[in-house]
């Protein structure tokens, strides 16, 4: 059961945390307490939405290759077990965020409804499938404000979107290589025979500029510079744009991994340069 809730994922939900680091919040017992439990609510939600979406594509995954391991597909969790673990997963999320507040309760649910959306339906539609994962990721930003009562920057929520976008385009381009026959791309991921390659290589690079020029307009922001009282911070550009640059190249690479995604969280290049850049983050932000 805990390996069908992918607690692997949950490194995504640091996006909740974000907002407290941003906000000079570290340090602070209260607001980390707030920041720890909404961090707790996200990844409870998520792991429900792993376990359903597992539960609806329980067949197709028996025919994959890889995905016939899946701990339903494989029949190690019965499909009884499965929908009671969802329920309670669920349950368990919008609880506690309730004790947050209202707005942490909003965004919680707001993201399980988006997601059983995108399960049941929106996951068919080709650029409205990414779209609706960046704005899970949007709302997990929301989530972490709402949980500090602190409002979330303007700069935070574009680039975050943007940088969902970027990684979202990136692995469809990914999938889209792996599975080069029409057949292949429709029992990999019905949507994929709607993608246009060019199209997404067009969006990837679009969005690649995009987001680290908004990084590098935020780090360079006069009120940015009077909030944290530092210049210093233009100095993480660098590790922002290895990242993306890394990712790229993760992209192009035809790896077994079935997704770029999952294959950045394995390739210390790109994990090492993350450590650096939020240890230069936290430098900056709290000790210059």
């Amino acid at each position: 059961m805990l390996k069908a809730m992918r607690p692997h994922q949950w490194v995504k939900n640091g996006f909740v945390v974000a907002p407290l680091v941003f906000a000079k919040g570290l340090g602070d017992t209260s607001l980390m307490l707030r920041s720890a439990a909404a961090f707790l609510c996200f990844s409870f939600v998520a792991s429900s939405i792993y376990v359903m979406n597992d539960l609806a594509d329980v067949e197709a995954d028996r025919a994959h290759p890889k995905k016939r391991h899946r701990p339903i597909a494989s029949g190690k969790v019965s499909e009884h077990s499965a929908k009671i673990l969802t329920a309670v997963l669920a349950t368990c999320a919008l609880a506690g965020s309730a004790l947050l507040g209202w707005e942490v309760a909003a965004t919680i649910a707001g993201y399980l409804v988006l997601q059983v959306a995108y399960t049941f339906k929106l996951k068919k539609v080709p650029y409205v499938d990414v779209l609706c994962i960046a704005t899970g990721f949007e709302l997990r930003v929301l989530c972490g404000s709402f949980a500090l009562d602190v409002e979330p920057s303007i700069y935070l929520l574009v680039v975050t979107l943007l940088l969902s976008l970027f990684l979202g385009f990136g692995k469809r381009v990914h999938e889209l290589r792996q599975a080069e026959t029409s057949e292949a791309r429709e029992k990999q991921r019905l949507a994929l025979t709607r993608y246009n390659e060019r199209t997404l290589i067009v969006l990837l690079q679009t969005t690649a500029l995009a987001t680290t020029g908004t990084y590098v307009m935020y780090t360079l922001d006069e009120d940015t510079r009077a909030f944290f009282g530092t210049d210093y911070l233009a100095a993480t550009i660098v590790f922002t744009e290895f990242g993306v640059l890394r990712f790229l190249d993760l992209v192009r690479n035809k790896s077994d991994a079935d997704s770029p995604t999952e294959q950045m969280l394995k390739d210390w290049p790109f994990l090492l340069n993350l450590v650096f850049w939020a240890g230069a983050v936290v430098a900056v932000i709290y000790f210059t």
